[in-house]
């Protein structure tokens, strides 16, 4: 690998509770990797179990990246994953192995291989305005304020979907176009001096994905994710509308320990969130599906799912 002039890139991409973690571990065993997280929550320091981060044994297997960079009142987005991915890419490379982006932050895979598109920056003065619209009159009155700038942007976004409709409205005030349109300008994509392997880890059950979703909440849960979140209460200046708190799981047992329901609504809540979360991702891995030919795909639930990785990669490094 070390005397190729292109350099290569896995990425490993997958729902969540999909087995990511433990593949990443079986290609680091046979192959000479470093791991760079495409995941929005791993980049948070003290947010360990919510974001079911890998632990010290596993970290240890294989040197990882951009994992507790950032502190949870801080933000990071896509364009500045981007920016980092790239510089680790050809740092990876230049020691001679292969870099393996893994994580399931469909975004952050969308705009290393494609590039972003031309949206502004958040503004914090108007973003502020538009939580208090929403505070005294309620998402479904901004969702229609949304509708009357931007009927098409509106009509694809639930009249509760808060994060969404708050950055969309966003995008349509501070440009004066339709989200769409700013979609469409679309800056310069990923270097295109790397080659990248896309490999798609998809569970055939639904329900099976749904069932280790449920397992791992209660694992998390069992493991102290009430007391985590506490603690990260009282260490940090946190808001629930900060990106940290919006991480599934977090939110909900955030609204927990302020009384807005009981143990058992938290736990139900946050697993139904999660699940959500899981068929954005695979709504996600469709599209790529459609975009990128080279995508392989793996099923996570099937026996020798890491063998079969790893001779994937083993072929595409050969070539």
């Amino acid at each position: 690998m070390s005397n190729k002039h292109i350099p290569r890139a896995l990425m490993l991409m997958g729902p969540t509770a999909s087995g990511k973690t433990a593949a990443s571990l079986s290609l680091a065993r046979a192959l000479p990797i470093e791991i760079i997280s495409v995941d929005s929550a791993l980049v948070f320091r003290d947010m360990n179990i919510g974001t079911a981060k890998p632990h010290a044994d596993e970290l240890a297997v294989c040197p990882h990246h951009l994992i507790d960079i950032v502190s949870p009142e801080e933000a990071y987005s896509a364009a500045r994953f981007g920016e980092d991915a790239l510089r680790l890419i050809h740092d990876i490379h230049a020691r001679g192995r292969l870099p393996v982006l893994a994580g399931g932050t469909m975004l952050y895979f969308k705009a290393l291989r494609e590039g972003l598109s031309d949206l502004p920056q958040a503004d914090p003065a108007l973003r502020a305005q538009i939580d208090h619209d929403a505070a005294t009159q309620g998402w479904p009155a901004v969702h229609a304020r949304l509708a009357a700038l931007d009927p098409a942007a509106a009509a694809r976004l639930h009249a509760t979907d808060a994060q969404r409709i708050q950055r969309a409205l966003e995008i349509v005030m501070l440009t004066g176009r339709p989200l769409a349109e700013s979609y469409a300008r679309r800056e310069q994509g990923a270097d295109m001096q790397i080659e990248f392997m896309p490999v798609a880890l998809t569970p055939s059950d639904r329900a099976v994905l749904h069932e280790n979703i449920a397992l791992r909440f209660d694992a998390m849960l069992a493991n102290g994710f009430e007391d985590e979140v506490r603690s990260l209460r009282q260490r940090y200046a946190l808001r629930l509308d900060m990106t940290s708190m919006r991480c599934v799981g977090y939110r909900q047992m955030w609204e927990y320990i302020d009384g807005a329901y009981d143990h058992v609504t938290m736990r139900f809540k946050g697993i139904a969130a999660t699940r959500q979360l899981a068929k954005r991702q695979l709504t996600w891995l469709r599209q790529f599906r459609e975009n990128w030919p080279e995508l392989v795909e793996v099923d996570s639930l099937a026996p020798g799912t890491g063998a079969k990785l790893i001779d994937s990669v083993e072929r595409w490094l050969a070539r």
